[in-house]
């Protein structure tokens, strides 16, 4: 046997002694009530993950190498888009995508420091917080109770001779209003920014999300539909974005040379390039201002695997939500339930509840309540942006006193809807719920001395 068929041979023999791995040290197990936990998220995996990530680190090529490039065309395909390009991470995603909106490659078009992009209030700080860094200045919008989606009937009054773009991220897998949005950046000739992290396999209208805008990005962090340990997309059908954003991505280089590939474009010491010396090496030749935000190979080769896995998670999602919401009916005179936007078919994140006023518990008694029988609560992220302590000395515009942003910070969070959690662990949470309406209105018991 040479060389070469002895070394296929050993890694067959790995490949199929990590699936064995797999099945003795991986394997589900049993859900005990009241002892196992009901996690919002968590990663969701299988022997082909496994075997996938050690496939690539047997070829020892730490940096982005072939599985990302069979990532990206597949994902690029799946989402319905022309071109994917992976980075770091969902919030590296969205610096990337509001960066190249001010890529000097735009020239007249390009975002200025001073100009203005609608956003929504509450939200996660990592789609604002690239606005607030490329010296733009975020315009928050309120929500609406129930989609927890911008509130569509506020976007002519965020308006302003400034205005150069919207950047809103689909809550919980929950699509905004695109009708409403892309009549909107159309007549007014502005960038839309679909920041999907939570909403891979959503549709509205028919159409994956992420296919309204000029850029789009999502998240492979460990919560959401598919991961990577880490790790995020910039997603595109624009040539010109694409470009832009892979070289913000690649340190601002002009090359756009693969890893380990060189003068692609046949020119490499044959260009002129502003005050440098003719010839000046292109893959050393810097056009906009950028970072190293690439990921490894090694994740991209789990992402590859759980590709495989994608329509059977979003199924899950669908059926755990609604699951949650056909159970929670009888409570309404409690919560807020959450409702999918018109036209609108989500891929779920999470199931969003908001205590009413009119309850007679609280927010906070409620999730100590739960996570004390080890049911997994989440806020709905930051709440209110402008009350964070990082944004509120920052420049902002706000549209009026965001009431319902408020609501969601003192009221609202979420369960879990991820496919690790199984309909029997469902029962489980709506029978607490059951218990808790029950117990948290029974009047607190003062001890005397």
């Amino acid at each position: 046997m040479d060389e070469e068929s002895r070394g296929s041979a050993l890694r067959t023999q790995i490949l199929d002694l990590v699936s064995e791995y797999h099945a003795e040290v991986h394997a589900p197990r049993a859900f005990i009530p009241g002892e196992s936990p009901v996690p919002v998220s968590g990663r969701v995996y299988d022997a082909s993950d496994l075997r996938s990530l050690v496939d690539s680190g047997l070829e020892f090529w730490l940096t982005t190498g072939r599985f990302a490039t069979a990532f990206e065309k597949a994902f690029a395909s799946r989402m319905g888009n022309r071109y994917a390009m992976l980075v770091n991470s969902g919030s590296s995603a969205n610096l990337v995508a509001v960066s190249s909106l001010c890529s000097p490659l735009l020239a007249d078009r390009r975002l200025r420091p001073g100009d203005e992009v609608i956003t929504v209030a509450a939200g996660f700080p990592t789609t604002v917080s690239p606005i607030i860094q490329n010296g733009l200045v975020p315009v928050f919008v309120d929500v609406q109770l129930g989609t927890y989606n911008i509130d569509v009937t506020a976007l002519e009054e965020a308006y302003s001779e400034r205005t150069r773009a919207v950047v809103i991220a689909h809550t919980l897998g929950n699509p905004y209003d695109l009708g409403v949005v892309t009549e909107f950046v159309k007549r007014h000739q502005l960038y839309l920014i679909e920041d999907c992290c939570d909403a891979v396999g959503s549709e509205y209208g028919g159409k994956s999300v992420g296919t309204f805008g000029d850029l789009a990005t999502t998240s492979f962090y460990p919560a959401h539909h598919i991961t990577m340990g880490e790790g995020g997309c910039v997603l595109t059908s624009r040539s010109k974005f694409k470009r832009i954003a892979e070289s913000i991505r690649d340190w601002g280089r002009d090359c756009y040379c693969d890893p380990g590939k060189e003068n692609t474009c046949g020119k490499r010491f044959d260009q002129q390039f502003g005050d440098l010396p003719h010839g000046y090496d292109h893959k050393y030749v810097y056009s906009q201002l950028g970072y190293n935000l690439k990921l490894t190979d090694m994740q991209a080769a789990v992402g590859v695997a759980q590709l495989g896995h994608l329509e059977g998670f979003i199924e899950a999602r669908r059926r755990n939500f609604a699951l949650l919401h056909e159970g929670m009916k009888k409570h309404e005179d409690l919560f807020v339930l959450p409702e999918p936007t018109p036209n609108s078919k989500p891929s779920w994140f999470g199931f969003p509840l908001a205590v009413r006023p009119s309850a007679p518990f609280n927010r906070h008694q409620l999730v100590r309540y739960l996570e004390a029988r080890r049911i997994g609560t989440r806020e709905l992220f930051a709440g209110n942006l402008v009350r964070q302590p990082a944004f509120r000395d920052l420049r902002y515009r706000k549209i009026g006193d965001l009431p319902n942003s408020d609501y969601v910070m003192k009221n609202a969070f979420w369960l879990g809807v991820y496919p690790g959690i199984t309909p029997e662990m469902i029962d489980y949470v709506l029978g607490v719920i059951e218990k808790a309406r029950v117990e948290l209105a029974r009047p607190a018991v003062s001890v005397g001395v």
